[in-house]
């Protein structure tokens, strides 16, 4: 079976990508990438071909989904706040993108696509958990364009039959998350500091919650869906419920390293969803097998992660 991964080089795509080239059904990975938000070292050692190049450019999906059995699209431009300052920028890769994705794969024919997009498309006021079926609100220019992505992906498939898995990501972690400016992730945020000797900068009071996956489970996952051909043409979410407080994972960050941790607390961000919880029922439905990493050792494999650099 060949995969190609479009934002292979990114931080979910590198950890994708090494899943699925460990897959014994799995002989051959391409990667799609411009190394905008990706990095080439993030592919260092790894058996996968680079496509350098933008989802945007045709000739190079041609070329790179050539004898291409599965798709799996990651590629979009991170963080929000960058669609939020450019919107149109943001659309063009997160929307067009994908629907440029879509009709390489139609182009091919018989490819399968799985897609990310994201828990943000439900907006700043969601019933918990969230589920699939509640009406999307999405507040950002980023969100919008991730709930275009998801309205192509069912088009393609009632319309020409294209075999296609939308999957919702919710705070997905691990080792090469960047952190710093313009990354918000709050792991990475955290532990950089940690690392360094700071304060743990927290917005707000630190009481809000967030269902936190790492990202060994998102490419588990995938690498399920690719191998099995899960198709759904609505959106699934990929989170399995768990409620963790910003205080709590600063507590168990303070347990993992083995040392206390200091907070300091700022102002709120304007728009930050207060919690964020996913209902699981349709991943579970779809990957009865599959066992998420549990918090505490996802971030012990993130702090050793972070500790080599």
């Amino acid at each position: 079976m060949r995969v190609v991964v479009t934002g292979g080089a990114g931080f979910i795509g590198a950890n994708l990508v090494r899943t699925l080239l460990a897959h014994p059904g799995i002989s051959q990975v391409a990667v799609v990438d411009d190394l905008s938000a990706g990095d080439r070292t993030n592919l260092a050692g790894v058996a996968a071909t680079l496509h350098e190049g933008s989802i945007l450019d045709a000739a190079l999906l041609d070329e790179a989904f050539a004898g291409a059995h599965a798709v799996v699209h990651l590629a979009a431009l991170p963080p929000a706040s960058r669609s939020a300052a450019d919107p149109l920028a943001g659309h063009h890769v997160n929307a067009t993108g994908t629907l440029e994705v879509l009709e390489a794969a139609r182009r091919v024919g018989g490819v399968h696509v799985v897609a990310a997009s994201s828990a943000s498309v439900h907006g700043t006021e969601r019933e918990l958990p969230e589920r699939e079926t509640a009406r999307a609100a999405p507040r950002t220019p980023h969100a919008a364009a991730k709930l275009a992505a998801e309205a192509y992906l069912g088009a393609y498939h009632h319309c020409y039959g294209l075999g296609v898995l939308p999957l919702r990501f919710f705070n997905v972690f691990g080792p090469l998350q960047p952190a710093g400016p313009g990354y918000p992730a709050v792991v990475p945020a955290f532990l950089a500091a940690a690392m360094a000797g700071r304060p743990l900068t927290v917005h707000g009071d630190g009481r809000q919650t967030r269902d936190f996956t790492y990202v060994g489970t998102v490419a588990q996952v995938i690498t399920e869906a690719v191998v099995r051909r899960v198709v759904h043409p609505d959106p699934v979410n990929l989170g399995f419920g768990s409620r963790t407080s910003l205080l709590e994972l600063a507590g168990e960050l303070e347990s993992v390293l083995g040392h206390r941790l200091e907070v300091t607390h700022t102002a709120p961000r304007p728009g930050d969803v207060r919690d964020s919880r996913a209902d699981g029922s349709r991943l579970r439905e779809l990957f009865p097998t599959v066992v998420p990493v549990p918090l505490r050792e996802g971030l012990e494999r993130t702090s050793e992660w972070f500790s080599t650099l």
